[in-house]
């Protein structure tokens, strides 16, 4: 979540209304390719390692993106902080996350849901079981919502709703403030929010992937993108846009998960294999987004330095 005091909230967004197209839509793409990539990146790992080796391998994946997160901290430059946190958090969501739950649901025979019809798999184990991680969210939000005077618009609406007049009573002063932890942790709270959404939407027992609700669930989130992208054209910094365009990203990302969950089209991330040209074109212009990024970051701090 975004670490910042109330006066340094909008650090880099000078008055008036210009607009940053080129920095919002580079960073929005740039994050948006990460989703796409990181689906396949999972079923490339699973489709030519042995179980063993892929274990291992995703085990190094989180532990190698822990220390690009740490490393982020002791770097020069907002913009490569963030970059430091955003590719960080991706391995570390990654290989200690998604694969870690997939390890035990295996481990411990847990069942993937079904296509009663088909036969085909609907939901895999680690997923199904991922909603169990439902009160450890809350935790940290608690920690957040009493405890932490930050930057983030979702805690802030919270905080004004839960304690009036007492916002800054209650939660008087922000954490220590490193960049490359703020973006990890907001990378990791709102990827973690969303699947629990999803998976909850899916499930039968509370609404189902074909009830209204999810629907409107996946319609709100897609509205909801548009106007948290308005807020990122206002950026004027390139590490504040690219924090901003991880909620921007992981909100928009909602709908197509819905609409892909319901096969309403083809998600080609997902058969990579049969899509080469496809990822091979997502992964160059990514790639090249990236190095652009962080050039621009590394220009700067030189600049300043």
């Amino acid at each position: 979540m975004e670490q910042k005091t109330e006066t340094t909230k909008t650090a880099g967004t000078p008055p008036g209304k210009k607009l940053y197209w080129w920095k919002a839509s580079a960073s929005f793409l740039m994050v948006l390719f990460t989703m796409p990539l990181g689906h396949a990146v999972m079923i490339l790992m699973e489709h030519f390692l042995d179980e063993t080796t892929l274990h291992y391998s995703a085990f190094a994946m989180g532990f190698v993106g822990m220390l690009m997160v740490i490393a982020g901290v002791f770097a020069k430059g907002d913009t490569r902080q963030t970059l430091w946190g955003l590719f960080g958090g991706l391995l570390f969501w990654t290989g200690w996350v998604e694969f870690l739950f997939m390890y035990f649901a295996n481990r411990f025979g847990t069942q993937p849901e079904l296509d009663p019809v088909t036969g085909e798999i609907v939901t895999r184990p680690e997923y199904l079981i991922l909603p169990a991680s439902f009160g450890f969210w809350m935790m940290v939000m608690i920690m957040y919502l009493f405890s932490t005077r930050n930057g983030c618009n979702f805690i802030n609406w919270w905080q004004r709703l839960l304690f009036k007049g007492k916002k800054n009573e209650i939660a008087a002063r922000p954490m220590t403030r490193h960049t490359s932890i703020v973006t990890f942790m907001e990378l990791m709270m709102i990827l973690w929010a969303s699947y629990l959404l999803l998976m909850f939407c899916y499930d039968d027992v509370f609404l189902g992937e074909n009830h209204p609700v999810t629907l409107l669930v996946g319609l709100g989130c897609l509205i909801g993108s548009f106007f948290i992208f308005a807020k990122q054209l206002r950026i004027a910094s390139w590490g504040a846009n690219i924090r901003m365009a991880i909620a921007t990203v992981v909100v928009f990302w909602t709908p197509i998960e819905v609409l892909g969950r319901m096969d309403l089209f083809s998600e080609i991330w997902t058969d990579p294999l049969n899509h080469v040209m496809e990822m091979v074109i997502i992964l160059v212009v990514f790639v090249a987004l990236a190095f652009y990024l962080w050039y621009k970051g590394a220009r700067k701090s030189a600049a300043v330095g």
